[in-house]
């Protein structure tokens, strides 16, 4: 078989286009092209060896990761083979997705202050060291968080909103479950809880009145309602002017089996998905990135994104 059938036969697969055209525009990690693409790393690093065997993509080492680049040092690919993946990228319904995802990935890249803490949060808690822990920070950093009205949206039984209510000047509890919402008010109750109130409702429709919050918490709540995008603009509806939501959410997986042990309704979103969910209510200094990675399988990865009314 000629050479120039073996290349055709390698850009035949959609997948290989979508990682050439990213290649074409940045160098990029395995890391990264499982970022921008959503997939794992055993099927992107068989596509990038067939890539690289057909001399369509080069690598380099740097330092722990492996580099690819589009092409190789060896000259200029073919004109007809570029207009070729032209239109093979033209075909592809998720090569605009891929474009958005990779603006993203490159923004962290970027970010070497968010890099450095990410580094410290890798070594944090592998070294046991007495009166040191998670929960001892969240409480010292609910210590310092001013007085606010919040919103807890999708609260459950609202161990979170109780948490909140210790600082907070009022705290509204929402869930559509009738026995959460009374065993969260009568937990309440019973902690003395004045300022923590529990209202039943959906996540697309809090009973809270407009530009009444100061934040807006959905902790892994965005997965379970029908509407996702609903649940933005509600929380977009209910913020002060430059108020603020954070958004703890699952990272997008395969996990199927979430659907019947957890009631989960979608398998987690991706950095876009929520980033697109913000900018579609016009939220503005948007950050986002993924802050955990449980150690057991499937692991699930938790996303967290912050935006500013």
């Amino acid at each position: 078989m000629s050479s120039t059938l073996k290349t055709l036969r390698i850009i035949s697969d959609p997948t290989r286009v979508r990682i050439l055209h990213l290649l074409r525009s940045e160098e990029l990690s395995v890391v990264e092209l499982q970022e921008v693409l959503g997939m794992g790393q055993s099927r992107i690093s068989t596509h990038l060896s067939q890539l690289r065997q057909a001399g369509l993509v080069s690598d380099r080492r740097s330092g722990k990761h492996i580099i690819y680049a589009f092409g190789t040092e060896d000259g200029d690919l073919d004109e007809r083979l570029l207009q070729t993946l032209d239109l093979a990228e033209s075909d592809i319904d998720e090569i605009e997705d891929d474009t958005a995802a990779l603006e993203l990935a490159l923004k962290k890249r970027r970010d070497k202050a968010r890099a450095y803490f990410d580094a410290l949060a890798g070594k944090f808690g592998k070294t046991y060291c007495p009166g040191r822990s998670w929960k001892a920070l969240a409480e010292t950093l609910l210590k310092l968080m001013p007085p606010m009205v919040i919103a807890d949206l999708g609260a459950g039984e609202g161990t979170f909103s109780q948490l909140l209510a210790q600082r907070a000047e009022k705290v509204i509890a929402i869930d559509n479950s009738e026995k959460m919402v009374e065993f969260g008010a009568g937990v309440a109750k019973e902690n003395g809880y004045k300022n923590l109130e529990y209202r039943l409702g959906e996540i697309e429709a809090p009973p809270i009145d407009d530009e009444s919050i100061d934040l807006v918490f959905l902790s892994q709540a965005l997965h379970h309602a029908e509407r996702p995008a609903e649940a933005i603009a509600a929380a977009h509806r209910i913020l002060k002017p430059g108020g603020r939501i954070v958004i703890l959410d699952l990272l997008k997986h395969q996990f199927e089996d979430a659907r019947e042990l957890y009631a989960d309704i979608w398998l987690g979103f991706s950095e876009l998905d929520i980033s697109r969910f913000l900018e579609g209510q016009k939220f503005r200094d948007i950050d986002i990135s993924v802050v955990d990675r449980e150690a057991d399988p499937p692991h699930f990865q938790t996303l967290m994104a912050v935006a500013t009314k």
